[in-house]
């Protein structure tokens, strides 16, 4: 799960000049200057100043794995954040690694690369943060104190900004001897190299880097710190201050970058979505009943002794989780979107009654907010506390939810952006399996044999508000108009399709 992340014993800093900073712009301060102009003779760093985050550590201390899915957490919470892994450089500058050597102290040639990895990776996110980004991320060792002394008087005292290291540090055997072996399995580094081989060189390595490794000193260093200890055992920060650092300890307060497999699935189909209604707290369909057992039977079958689910507060899903003993939590913030004043109506009846809603909605669907309703932005701030749950969960988990709510947890994990949400496809009566590949994740729907509508609506081409009912209803899945189909002896064994779209 974790990569390995070289980098320069010295920080690889290029040196560039600069003024420091005061509340009154000098002349010839740069745009990235003025952003962050200390605040006062004291020096300390406007609110608004951006954040570059450094990691800290040894190889195999998951410096890699949290970087990009900090980044990943900034983001979705509305920051311009990006990672820049120092290794990635590396590997740009050189053909092929070859073995362990490179990371010697005295190896002269190989440290000019190092240190070149290193300032092209700084140089970039500089860039970043320059061009209005927020929050940039450094993934490098930056192991000993000339280096993070370096990198502090760029960042900070040259152009104003604001810095904040993140020293992860491993004394756990058991937990070193893991991210180990996820870096043997992951790193494109020993991709083409023999197991046995691999895992001796990767260990030199670790003993080069011992070798000058230099932990911090906070204070000593007068810089701000977070340490956070065998992959999230123990948080602690030094001299944190501003919104951003307490977004980064709230995340690396719950983070935990073990392996991690997690399961996702849509309630039944209910009642609504057979009559093509959005919202309500309708029980299921037959056919939902028949996935819940289905479901059920699946997941025992999967032999997972630590698995807990969790659901929304509604009837639906509580039902399709009834039948799976372990144990089971009912969450408010995994409700579906609050359709407002079209609460239980169908797209017909919206488009009859509300028709510059319909169309406000298609024009904008992540945005838009139903009257007295909910947005997918809504949703995405709603469910905060639940990704940040199962960036912590040690075990597997398995959420029942509904159609918005699980496009938003899925496009997080997916890295997927903002208005790429409200389309992601979840079909109902399918398990969804989301593992843990580094800091990415692989997706695997796994479609259980239960027959169900489709709920899916596409953007029409038309959204404009003095559109014809038929292209605002162009892609509203058909469905039925009533359930007495269900007390048939002779229902059909395929129905219509239906919607229950948000």
């Amino acid at each position: 799960m974790k990569r390995s992340s070289s980098c320069s014993t010295c920080g690889g800093c290029e040196k560039q000049d600069g003024a420091r900073h005061s509340t009154q712009r000098p002349m010839g301060v740069n745009s990235e200057q003025q952003r962050g102009m200390a605040a006062g003779r004291g020096g300390a760093l406007a609110a608004t100043a951006p954040l570059l985050v450094a990691t800290v550590g040894l190889p195999a201390r998951s410096k890699t794995t949290l970087a990009h899915r900090l980044a990943r957490f900034l983001a979705w919470n509305g920051e311009l954040a990006e990672a820049f892994t120092v290794s990635d450089y590396r590997r740009k500058l050189m053909e092929r690694y070859d073995n362990h050597n490179l990371f010697r102290a005295d190896n002269c040639a190989a440290l000019e690369i190092r240190n070149r990895s290193a300032a092209l990776a700084l140089a970039d996110a500089v860039e970043w943060l320059r061009s209005s980004g927020t929050v940039a991320v450094l993934d490098g060792t930056h192991a000993t104190r000339a280096a993070r002394r370096q990198l502090k008087e760029r960042v900070v005292d040259r152009l104003g900004w604001r810095l904040l290291f993140v020293e992860s540090v491993v004394d756990d055997d058991a937990v070193l001897e893991r991210n180990i072996q996820e870096i043997l399995h992951n790193s494109p580094d020993y991709r083409d190299m023999g197991r046995e081989k691999a895992e001796d060189d990767f260990r030199k390595k670790i003993a080069h880097y011992l070798e000058q490794y230099e932990p911090v000193a906070a204070k000593s260093e007068g810089i701000s710190v977070v340490r956070y200890c065998n992959d999230g055992e123990s948080v602690t920060a030094h001299r944190l201050s501003g919104h951003l650092e307490a977004q980064v300890l709230s995340f690396l307060a719950s983070f935990r970058p073990c392996p991690k497999t997690l399961y996702f699935s849509r309630h039944g189909e209910s009642e609504y979505n057979v009559l093509g209604r959005i919202g309500g707290d309708a029980n299921l369909s037959p056919r939902g009943q028949a996935y819940a057992r289905a479901l059920a039977q699946r997941v025992t079958e999967m032999h997972l002794p630590s698995l807990h689910v969790w659901t929304s507060q509604l009837c639906r899903t509580k039902q399709t989780a009834q039948g799976i003993k372990v144990p089971v939590e009912h969450l408010a913030a995994l409700n579906e979107l609050d359709a407002g004043v079209c609460e239980g109506l169908t797209y017909e009846e919206i488009q009859e009654r509300f028709p510059q809603e319909f169309a406000w909605r298609d024009q904008d669907k992540l945005r838009y907010r139903y009257p007295w309703g909910e947005s997918y932005i809504d949703i995405m701030a709603r469910i905060q506390s639940v990704l940040l749950d199962l960036e912590g969960a040690d075990e597997e988990v398995l959420v029942v939810s509904h159609q918005a709510v699980l496009r938003c947890v899925l496009g997080y994990f997916l890295h997927k952006l903002p208005e790429e949400l409200p389309y992601l496809d979840v079909p109902l009566h399918t398990l969804i399996k989301l593992t843990s590949d580094g800091y990415n994740f692989n997706i695997e729907f796994i479609k259980l044999p239960i027959e169900c509508v489709d709920t899916y609506r596409r953007q029409p081409s038309n959204c404009e508000t003095d559109r014809t009912t038929q292209d605002a209803l162009l892609t509203v899945p058909s469905h039925f108009d009533s359930l007495s189909l269900w007390d048939s002896k002779d229902m059909p064994k395929s129905l219509p399709i239906y919607i229950e779209q948000h």
